[in-house]
């Protein structure tokens, strides 16, 4: 989903209440997102009003048989990326991970109109010499 489609969902059908987006299709995740059924993964999107994807998340796939189904479904080489089934297959435990956009919380707090004024510091290219 797009910002305009997620700040439409919250705005329209939630009340411009916070709501959370669970139970993903597993073609809109990344191969290493824990599958629930065939075609769902345990993932949350978390939508504000007037900012739209406020933090993301999900549990992460622990299991390697299921990687390497999910890397051939994605097209990955799975090549490349053997370190990190060995990681699972020599006994991983389960874990998740989010991401919280502090930007976004800002922006949402402040209700600044466009994100680059929530920005604490310039993120333009070159504009940092080294």
């Amino acid at each position: 989903m797009g910002k305009e489609h997620e700040i439409f969902l919250v705005e329209n059908y939630c009340g411009n209440v916070p709501v959370f987006i669970v139970d993903w299709p597993v073609e809109s995740k990344p191969f290493y997102a824990r599958k629930l059924t065939e075609d769902k993964v345990a993932a949350v999107d978390l939508l504000f009003p007037y900012v739209g994807e406020l933090c993301g998340g999900s549990l992460r796939e622990h299991r390697p048989d299921v990687l390497i189904e999910s890397l051939k479904k994605h097209g990955l080489d799975q090549g490349p990326l053997d370190w990190y089934l060995d990681l699972r297959r020599f006994g991983a435990a389960p874990t998740g991970g989010f991401g919280l956009g502090f930007d976004r919380l800002i922006q949402f707090l402040l209700h600044v109109k466009n994100i680059r004024d929530s920005v604490p510091f310039a993120r333009a290219p070159h504009l940092c010499r080294l």
